[in-house]
C-alpha cells in the first residue's frame, strides 16, 4: 500500500526561523516530504529546497509528509553527529499540537502502547504488544466538544506514525489524517497534526535552544 493521496507538495517559500554556522531551524509546511521518496515524481522535499538555499544542510530527523512545523537541520558532520544522538538519547523535547475527533474526557494523560509496522498495508502503523518498539506519548487536552478536541501531544520516543496512532488508539483519531481516519473525519483540506516546538542543545555552544512555530489551524 502505498500514500493514499497523491503527491501535491505546496508552492511556498522557504520558513526559517533560525540560522547560524551550524543549524537551520525550518516550519515545514504541510503536504512536503522531508526527504525524497522513490521516484522523480517524489523528489521535491524540505531538504532539497533546504539545500539549495543551504548546500551543506544534512539531515538530523523527519516530519511525516502530512504534519507541518519545526525541524531542525545541521550545516556541519560535527553538529548532525550531535543532533542525532540528543534525538537518539530523548534528550531533545517535542511539543506537537493536533485536532482530533470527538471530546477526550481525560483532561491529560499518556499512551504507552508498543508500534510496528502494518506489513500487508504499509507505510501504516499498529499496535503490536509482542513484537512492537516501545512508544509512549505524553498528551494534555487544551480544549473539546462533542465533535472535537485540541490537544498538545508530548511524544517520549520517535516512532513512524506514533502521535498518529497513539491517538487513534484512545479513540480520538487526528482529523484529516488520510491514512487513518475515514468518513467526514478525514475530510479536511490537511492532517491537523503540528510540531510546534523543538527543544535541543547547540551542538557547538551546548546552550539549550528553543523553535516554536504557531499551528495554521
Amino acid at each position: 500500500m502505498s500514500e493514499i493521496t497523491p503527491y501535491m507538495p505546496p508552492d511556498t517559500p522557504l520558513d526559517i526561523l533560525h540560522e547560524d554556522s551550524d543549524v537551520v531551524v525550518v516550519n515545514k509546511p504541510a503536504g512536503l516530504l522531508s526527504v525524497p521518496g522513490r521516484g522523480e515524481h517524489l523528489a521535491d522535499c524540505l531538504i532539497a529546497r533546504l539545500q539549495a538555499a543551504f548546500p551543506d544542510a544534512l539531515l538530523v530527523h523527519r516530519l511525516d509528509r502530512d504534519t507541518s512545523g519545526v525541524m531542525v537541520f545541521a550545516l556541519t558532520p560535527h553538529a548532525q553527529r550531535h543532533l542525532s544522538m540528543q534525538f537518539e538519547q530523548r534528550k531533545t523535547r517535542k511539543t506537537y499540537v493536533a485536532r482530533v475527533w470527538g471530546r477526550m474526557e481525560a483532561k491529560t494523560g499518556t499512551v504507552d502502547l508498543p508500534l510496528i509496522v502494518d506489513w500487508p498495508n504499509r507505510p501504516l502503523q499498529m499496535v503490536d504488544h509482542e513484537n512492537g518498539k516501545p512508544s509512549v506519548t505524553d498528551y494534555r487536552v487544551l480544549k473539546s466538544s462533542d465533535e472535537e478536541s485540541r490537544v498538545r501531544l508530548f511524544p517520549k520516543t520517535g516512532r513512524s506514525h506514533q502521535l498518529r496512532v497513539h491517538m487513534l488508539a484512545l479513540g480520538h483519531v487526528i482529523l484529516g489524517d488520510p491514512l487513518y481516519a475515514k468518513g467526514g473525519v478525514r475530510a479536511f483540506d490537511r492532517l491537523m497534526l503540528h510540531s510546534e516546538e523543538l527543544r535541543f542543545n547547540h551542538p557547538e555552544s551546548g546552550k539549550g535552544m528553543s523553535f516554536r512555530a504557531k499551528a495554521p489551524f
